[in-house]
């Protein structure tokens, strides 16, 4: 089998269910999920040693429940039936309320950085708000889930308290935005 179809060369590719262009919408957010799919998996390879072996197994999940979604993102079928569950959302919610307990308290904003793994788990958590509003233009032109845009909101904050965590968990402080002003109350 070769890798190639030669099928997308006039820019056209296949929904679960029709032919579209390759800047369709829900291409252009499945993309944007399938680029965060990839992310993670960088982030992963930095995540070395047992301290962080929950959020290992975590991201893996991650990792498969993205490819659902991007599956849901790409099914125009009359009856589709869709993969991701609200349990993916409660599941996210889990951890974020268990590592938010275990990072330090802030009070202001946290610029991105710390270890590697901690930047690379941010710069997916920016990638997860690009697939989020990918999302919901998506949304405001076709049907799609409403579980959809939870997890991916979810998403977006459990990536954020992982890599809060990982940098406690090697002794590297947050940088904290410089402003006076408290923003998380």
């Amino acid at each position: 089998m070769k890798i190639y179809t030669r099928k997308g060369d006039k820019g056209k590719t296949h929904l679960i269910g029709k032919r579209v262009e390759k800047n369709h919408l829900r291409v252009e957010a499945y993309g944007t999920i399938d680029e965060l799919n990839s992310f993670i998996g960088r982030a992963l390879a930095g995540l070395t040693g047992e301290e962080n072996k929950d959020i290992v197994e975590e991201l893996t999940n991650i990792q498969h429940e993205l490819f659902d979604l991007g599956a849901d993102l790409a099914n125009v079928t009359e009856k589709p039936v869709y993969k991701t569950k609200d349990e993916y959302v409660e599941t996210l919610e889990k951890a974020i309320d268990k590592y938010w307990a275990e990072a330090p308290e802030i009070k202001t904003f946290v610029l991105p950085g710390g270890t590697p793994a901690a930047a690379d788990l941010h710069v997916c958590r920016t990638i997860a708000r690009r697939g989020e509003r990918r999302i919901i233009a998506c949304m405001q032109e076709e049907d799609v889930p409403e579980v959809i845009i939870k997890y991916t909101n979810r998403l977006s904050d459990y990536l954020f308290a992982a890599a809060r965590v990982v940098n406690a968990r090697a002794g590297c402080k947050d940088v904290l935005y410089r402003s006076n002003n408290d923003v998380f109350k």
